[in-house]
């Protein structure tokens, strides 16, 4: 299986090891800790599998407890909490090595009519993805050539991400720099048309551009980093159907950072400005 998109579909694809208990591969990748949006997908899924099938994840609340060890399975107990005439809740507990390091609770609702329907317009225009140049392709204009590191990571990544402003490389390009970044998306292949499959796989991506928004004012986002970055909480509403494998816009922002902490939020549409996901994120920096 060489396809990074059905590599995606295989790890969230859960081994259920006993009633309310799923177990999930954790690659053995050269990091320093599981990638929390893998986590979270993961415990998406788990939820998920405890449902009926019928009721669509609505939203999410997520908080990263300790980092998790690449190549070391991860185990997810889920709590049944309520399975009302409309919403049904869960609860997820992650564990790896008897220690929790994420928890999660989902709700999932019915699908509904509603008596009325708003949305605030996305707040800028961009370019089409097609005429946005790949990350490889944008590092490669820079340096020349594409880095052997690189290379590899291109190679496994399950997402196309085309940053909707030119990447910044110096300390004097990022110099009065506004905390927000918007990024096209969709999975390098088809996902299947599991509509759970779809929302855990944006869930695994929502995770992986978002702090780049608090970073931007402070330092490239290629290159040595300057900081220690870990994601401590999440949060997702999911408002509309989508596909993961077809294009989306996710526009994010940083309102602050203080305190070794930054706060991001994203914003997730498709290619007719329709909201689709509200993305809230807060993670840890310090220097390294």
């Amino acid at each position: 299986m060489t396809n990074p998109a059905e590599r995606l579909v295989d790890l969230l694809d859960l081994e259920q090891i006993e009633v309310n208990i799923f177990r999930g591969r954790s690659p053995h990748e050269s990091l320093q800790r599981v990638f929390g949006g893998q986590v979270a997908g993961q415990a998406l899924v788990a939820a998920g599998r405890t449902t009926d099938g019928e009721r669509p994840v609505h939203s999410l609340h997520a908080y990263f407890l300790r980092p998790g060890r690449p190549g070391v399975p991860i185990v997810y107990q889920v709590e049944r909490v309520r399975d009302g005439r409309s919403f049904t809740t869960r609860r997820v507990t992650a564990v790896q090595q008897g220690r929790t390091i994420f928890t999660l609770t989902a709700s999932f609702h019915k699908p509904e009519p509603g008596s009325f329907e708003h949305q605030l317009p996305p707040a800028r225009t961009v370019p089409s993805p097609e005429s946005l140049p790949t990350i490889a392709e944008e590092v490669q204009t820079h340096l020349g050539a594409l880095p052997e590191q690189l290379e590899r990571m291109a190679r496994r990544q399950p997402f196309d991400i085309r940053y909707v402003d030119r990447l910044r490389w110096t300390a004097e390009e990022v110099k009065d720099a506004e905390p927000r970044s918007a990024v096209w998306m969709r999975a390098v292949g088809p996902l299947g048309d599991d509509p759970l499959v779809h929302t855990c796989a944006l869930t695994y991506a929502s995770d992986m551009t978002l702090l780049d928004a608090v970073r931007l004012p402070v330092e490239p986002l290629w290159g040595p980093r300057g900081f220690d970055m870990a994601s401590l909480d999440h949060a997702m509403w999911f408002h509309r159907p989508f596909r993961a494998d077809e294009w989306f816009l996710y526009d994010q922002e940083s309102p602050i950072a203080t305190g070794g902490r930054g706060l991001a939020r994203g914003r997730i549409y498709d290619l007719e400005g329709r909201l689709l996901v509200s993305v809230v994120q807060e993670g840890l920096f310090r220097a390294v």
